[in-house]
């Protein structure tokens, strides 16, 4: 199992975990800022490799949560 470091994609923000976990289940696209993964610049909850797990930066890069 690896983890993949990602802010939302397109601009976008979000402020809570909630909006960030209900934009994932949406299908959001979130973009890939780690320099280590291998594959697409975006990634959303369709993409994700089995066993992946997404750190995502959120609230202007502040603050950080896991995803699935």
């Amino acid at each position: 199992m690896s983890y993949i470091i990602v802010i939302p994609a397109y601009g976008k923000d979000y402020k809570t975990q909630k909006e960030v976990k209900a934009a994932f289940d949406a299908g959001k696209d979130f973009e890939i800022t780690d320099m280590f993964h291998r594959g697409g610049r975006y990634v959303n909850k369709r993409d994700l490799p089995a066993g992946d797990k997404l750190q995502v930066r959120y609230a202007a890069g502040r603050k950080v949560m896991m995803l699935p």
